[in-house]
């Protein structure tokens, strides 16, 4: 194929009507060689120096090109890792925008820029070829991906009920999903899936990472995988392991939106631009490393040797070279225009917002996105925290995010497991953590809501087990949370004690109420409402079998219809999802919190202050109108929620109020639903809760 420069924008394998250009960057490159490979990849048929470049972008354009074409680059420069530099051109290397990867990864020590042997490790050098055990990129045309259609949804997040799952786990073992497209978006996309997810009443799926991702040598050495995905390496390309197509067809990504669209439920993708999967200085050479080890990755400034490894992981993205900020917007737009995308989880996102001097939430990777035309539009959620100094960053990020609220979870789990003093924790949990969220102006969507995610127990296993039981991970069950924050209520386990299982069965469902009424945003962790075990392992990270996928031969189909009716209770009372927070009521039958102890009176600070209570009642008011002040009473309804989190029975009594009368139960967790007697009094069962609900009455 004839070569010409080509031109530097856009980066990565751009498909135009006479070929295809080819992009990429490296500052410190001394020469850049693109690599063509035959159909089945093996085979390495050319090679084409790219020799322009334009501000630290080599290009050039291969006339005749077309889409499908196999390609890798050998990027050559200086090896002085003490510099921060690890050119070794004889490391085949993945296009950081490669839309699409065809084959696999497979571990042999020419994968690394060393001599793994070499007593002087990362600084000998290493001149075996790469090309056959790496995977390789191939040139896509996404217009055919375009053509298919995405219904816009556009639910406002706080009305939101997310659904955290796994695209393999959690239709690898579905009984009516075929066979061939288990594990795949194929098979997330199947009828099957869909219904059950519409019959449960969520109305978005938080998908964990679906980029391109690699295991880690050191799990394949121990026969595991990484099962998770949080290990990325291509931003732009679907995992090919989830793509059921014969031919690796990326389309199969946006048809599983669309189809999902069309059901009403949004896609939220988990997203991983804090680290890659090459690890620290010992790490293989799949990509970034190879092309310019020093842009693409943060280092010590004393010895750029080694990685700045704020994420746990072996190295940190470096966010604050605008070329690589570049990438990742790249990525996201591309997520949100051509596969259709409704937002992100951001994985570690206190890295993504740390500039030399710390964390900061104008930092440019958080000014990119708020200022970007198409970005700005979409959910953006952080997990607002990471390994690296001053990293716990809870309620500090600017107001176009969302936050995981693990102040949130913890509360949630210390309350009902019973730990004293916690009335006052629970109920600025319960109200929408207004002491994190509300300082710049958020509203308490901006709490992402949850009780277990994937990084934990399972909700069944946090009312089984006491202590972690990692084992199957092969680190001597030294990984993952050592506290938990759960219990086992007297048997670590599976029991069959009758009175040990009814306990955990309530608590199930005592916290998935608390989930679904709270102010914010609940997240649910797949399995939780189907009452799923990973055996006591909290850290199931690599545990690709049935432990860590979700079992549809064993589901709890009552507590299924307990969740999805938590779900359509929160569809039904806008009270629960109120938009601002709610302090005092500007007026009779405005949006209102208010608490009570159990005797119906109104909780007083001496109240808040004692240790030992664990009782509790909370009336929200709120109108069906969404008014924010001045609703009548025609329109205004209130909830009443009874709390027992003792050991021990209590009876509550009602709180009199004008105006709220005839109280009904609407749902409860006892073994049966006690009667309200004419005193305005009803007992509560240890560990139990009860909700009401009544309208405003004129007087």
């Amino acid at each position: 194929m004839d070569m010409t420069s080509g031109y530097p924008y856009p980066l990565g394998a751009t498909i135009d009507d006479n070929g295809v250009n080819f992009s990429l960057f490296s500052a410190h490159a001394t020469k850049v060689v693109l690599c063509l490979f035959d159909p089945s990849g093996q085979v390495e048929v050319a090679q084409y120096i790219m020799r322009v470049s334009t501000r630290q972008i080599w290009h050039c354009h291969l006339a005749d090109a077309k889409a499908g074409l196999l390609y890798g680059y050998r990027v050559f420069g200086p090896y002085q890792p003490e510099l921060g530099h690890r050119f070794n051109h004889h490391k085949l290397l993945l296009d950081p925008y490669a839309k699409k990867l065809v084959g696999e990864v497979i571990q042999h020590p020419a994968l690394y820029g060393y001599d793994v042997d070499d007593p002087t490790e990362d600084l000998s050098f290493d001149t075996q070829d790469s090309a056959a055990y790496m995977p390789k990129c191939q040139v896509i045309d996404h217009q055919f991906v375009d053509d298919i259609p995405i219904a816009p949804l556009q639910t406002p997040l706080y009305k939101s009920v997310l659904f955290e799952t796994h695209v393999k786990g959690f239709t690898k073992q579905h009984p009516l999903v075929d066979t061939a497209k288990q594990g795949t978006f194929a098979g997330f996309s199947s009828q099957a899936v869909i219904d059950y997810l519409q019959e449960l009443g969520v109305t978005g799926v938080e998908l964990l990472p679906v980029h391109g991702f690699f295991d880690e040598p050191f799990l394949t050495e121990k026969g595991l995988n990484n099962y998770w995905g949080y290990n990325s390496i291509a931003f732009m390309a679907p995992h090919s392991g989830y793509i059921a197509n014969k031919n690796g067809d990326i389309a199969e990504f946006r048809h599983m939106v669309s189809r999902l669209h069309q059901a009403g439920i949004e896609v939220i993708l988990d997203v991983v631009f804090n680290h890659t999967a090459e690890g620290n200085h010992l790490g293989p050479t799949y990509s970034f490393r190879g092309i310019d080890n020093a842009s693409y990755y943060r280092l010590l400034p004393n010895d750029k040797r080694f990685n700045i490894n704020d994420t746990g992981c072996g190295n940190t993205f470096n966010l604050n070279h605008p070329l690589v900020l570049m990438l990742v917007m790249d990525s996201l737009r591309y997520w949100v225009e051509v596969m259709g995308v409704d937002g992100f989880r951001f994985d570690l996102a206190s890295c993504l917002g740390r500039e030399v001097y710390g964390f900061d939430p104008g930092s440019g990777f958080f000014d990119a996105i708020t200022q970007d035309p198409v970005l700005c539009k979409v959910k953006l959620i952080a997990e607002p925290w990471d390994i690296g100094p001053g990293g716990y960053q809870l309620g500090n990020y600017p107001v176009a995010f969302s936050e995981w609220n693990d102040r949130y979870r913890d509360a949630m789990r210390r309350f009902w497991r019973g730990d004293g003093g916690m009335l006052p924790e629970f109920a600025k949990r319960f109200h929408g953590s207004s002491d994190f969220f509300e300082h710049n102006g958020r509203g308490p969507s901006a709490s992402i809501n949850f009780i277990t995610s994937h990084d934990g127990f399972t909700l069944h296993d946090l009312v089984s087990y006491q202590q972690r039981h990692n084992l199957a991970n092969g680190e001597e069950n030294r990984d993952g949370h050592q506290e938990n924050c759960s219990d086992n209520y007297g048997v670590e386990g599976e029991t069959n004690d009758q009175e040990i299982n009814a306990i955990r069965e309530r608590q199930k469902r005592n916290l998935l109420t608390c989930l679904l009424l709270s102010q914010g945003v609940p997240m649910l962790l797949a399995g939780d409402e189907s009452g799923q075990s990973q055996q006591g392992n909290n850290n199931a990270y690599c545990q690709d079998n049935p432990l860590g996928w979700f079992d549809w031969d064993v589901i709890d189909w009552s507590l299924v219809s307990y969740t999805a009716k938590l779900i359509s209770l929160r569809k039904r009372f806008p009270m629960l999802c109120h938009q601002a927070f709610i302090h005092k009521p500007e007026a009779l039958f405005d949006n209102g919190l208010a608490w009570f102890n159990r005797q119906g009176e109104v909780m007083t600070k001496s109240h808040w202050c004692e240790h030992h209570t664990r009782t509790l009642s909370v009336i929200i008011t709120g109108n069906l109108g969404h008014a924010d002040i001045g609703a009548g009473p025609e329109s205004t309804e209130a909830l009443l929620l009874l709390i027992n989190v003792d050991y021990q029975s209590h009876t509550f009594t009602l709180p009199q109020l004008a105006h709220l009368k005839h109280w009904h139960c609407l749902i409860h967790t006892q073994a049966s639903e006690p009667a309200v007697d004419s005193n305005q009094q009803v007992k509560l069962m240890d560990r139990s809760l009860m909700l009401f609900h009544t309208e405003f009455t004129k007087e």
